[in-house]
């Protein structure tokens, strides 16, 4: 038997979110500090387990949708911050 196709929700928007970010070139693109942003962005968020994105977008309303790319946009922005504070604080420590 295969869970493949079950994911959460929120992992694909921070995900989509973090790629715009770099392709405009407001955030660094270095992998491990784009892992640790996804990983502190994706912890402030609730988990929403589905199958297909298709669905989760399907039975949202437009109002819903608004929150979500807020929430995202809201928990994103404040993760980036927070990487970018203890970098350079272990910068200063070494």
């Amino acid at each position: 038997m295969s869970f493949d196709n079950i994911h959460n929700y929120y992992e694909t928007v921070v995900l989509g979110r973090l790629n715009d970010m770099v392709a405009a070139e407001f955030i660094d693109s270095d992998p491990l500090f784009l892992e640790d942003v996804a990983c502190v962005a994706l912890n402030q968020l609730p988990a929403r387990y589905i199958k297909h994105d298709i669905d989760m977008f399907y039975f949202m309303t437009i109002e819903e949708r608004e929150k979500l790319e807020y929430d995202v946009h809201k928990a994103v922005t404040s993760a980036v911050e927070y990487v970018l504070q203890n970098r350079n604080k272990r910068a200063k420590e070494a």
